[in-house]
């Protein structure tokens, strides 16, 4: 009599798949092998991931030898490394690394991932050291991977009021609630601080810089809360209407638009009013966006006017009529001078020369062109949602936007080096990556 194979045989054990290790098990000493094996462009990249990895980068001088060798390789110069200055050789990187932007946004391929990030529609994002918080629309905000499209966290509201704005940074995420401020931590003990209720009148934006979270109100008041105290810390009268987008930066310099079409400036620090831009027309401000780089502050119209002033001089440097429709959203990378990318009710992503308002390049998705589809495994191996990678078309300067199919609109977008995310009131995410 035969025996079968089972018979009288232990049972096999299931060998326990491994957790995936993540890039920040890597110590130092991994990080400086692979880092002397990239190239100038790619350590540039690098370096922006986040701190520890730029401090990497910086202590090796690994900029400063890859620039001597570009440099020696084209034009044949040759210099000590020791004595070029981390100051010129950040500002030469930087440089670099805006060319390169623009190149890509301008004429470089275009493939689009897209994935469910919600179940109900969403209607803001921010982008911010490869990350992306999307939220807006139910009751629940989250970060999502801007490289491999992993869900990496996600932040509750903590009752039915509803969320307006919100914005984060390493440490914490801010959100406009209601008639309140709450925010949540992301590192350390995970905690959940909620302001008390009616702390100001209907909140319609909100801009946030640490220690301030700046908010836009419908009785065209800015309120100012300090995370420190915790409490409402200045009140400033920027419009009669209602303040309908914001801009702050690290200087303390608060841009508000208005509903009725007013464009009104305020420094933090002085509790001063500084001017109110000369506006044209009558169609309010749906967007702004500042660069204190090249002290410009630009502002989108619900008439479809992309505009730019001067800060230094208060006038007007540009208007043009980008669109035939109302502008939603409008953004650049902090350091960049020449490119400003513009969303609105048409769905068409739009690269605006910052110099001269000249539309240098107007994208699209193609739905009909399903390149390939994936799903991300998240580190305990689980299959995440399916990830779409689509093309993205670049229109002829002459083809007719009327004609063409109605497309999602674009409610909000953020900028980071080499791609746009945008949010068009659904379910989906879209990521736009640009090559060159």
């Amino acid at each position: 009599m035969e025996t079968t194979a089972s018979a009288g045989a232990a049972p096999v054990k299931k060998r326990r798949r491994a957790p995936k290790t993540t890039v920040e098990a890597l110590g130092n000493d991994v990080l400086n092998m692979i880092f002397t094996f990239l190239d100038l462009a790619h350590l540039i990249r690098c370096s922006a991931v986040c701190k520890s990895w730029s401090t990497v980068i910086r202590k090796l001088k690994l900029l400063q030898i890859q620039y001597h060798k570009q440099q020696q390789a084209d034009f044949g110069s040759v210099s000590d490394v020791s004595n070029l200055s981390e100051t010129s050789i950040n500002r030469q990187m930087e440089q670099l690394a805006m060319d390169r932007q623009r190149l890509s946004l301008q004429e470089g391929p275009v493939d689009v991932f897209k994935w469910k990030a919600h179940s109900v529609g969403f209607s803001k994002c921010r982008m911010k050291m490869g990350l992306i918080l999307t939220g807006v629309g139910d009751k629940v905000m989250r970060l999502w991977s801007a490289e491999s499209c992993k869900a990496l966290d996600e932040y509750r509201l903590p009752d039915k009021a509803p969320l307006i704005d919100f914005d984060f940074d390493e440490g914490k995420v801010v959100g406009l609630v209601g008639t309140r401020v709450c925010i949540w931590r992301r590192v350390g003990t995970r905690d959940l601080f909620s302001s008390r209720e009616g702390l100001f009148t209907r909140g319609l934006c909100m801009r946030y810089v640490d220690p301030h979270a700046v908010i836009g109100c419908e009785d065209g008041k800015v309120r100012v809360f300090d995370m420190y105290s915790r409490k409402i810390s200045q009140i400033i009268k920027m419009h009669p209407g209602a303040v309908s987008s914001l801009s702050f930066t690290d200087e303390q310099l608060i841009v508000s638009g208005s509903s009725l079409g007013s464009i009104s400036i305020s420094d933090l620090s002085s509790d001063q009013h500084i001017a109110t831009l000369e506006t044209t027309g009558s169609s309010g401000i749906k967007t702004l966006c500042l660069s204190p780089s090249s002290y410009s502050v630009f502002a989108g119209s619900s008439a479809g006017y992309a505009s730019c002033w001067d800060l230094r001089t208060l006038r007007r440097i540009w208007e043009t009529r980008v669109s035939p429709n109302v502008l939603y959203s409008m953004h650049h990378l902090n350091n960049d001078k020449s490119t400003l990318v513009v969303g609105g009710i048409d769905g068409i992503l739009r690269i605006v020369d910052q110099n001269n308002g000249r539309v240098i390049s107007r994208c699209i998705l193609d739905e009909n062109r399903n390149i390939s589809n994936r799903r991300p495994t998240d580190n305990n191996n689980k299959k995440g949602l399916l990830v779409e990678r689509k093309k993205g078309i670049r229109l002829s300067e002459d083809e007719r936007i009327d004609l063409m199919p109605n497309l999602p609109p674009i409610q909000c977008l953020a900028v980071g080096m080499q791609k746009v995310v945008t949010a068009h009131n659904d379910t989906d995410i879209r990521v736009w990556k640009f090559s060159n």
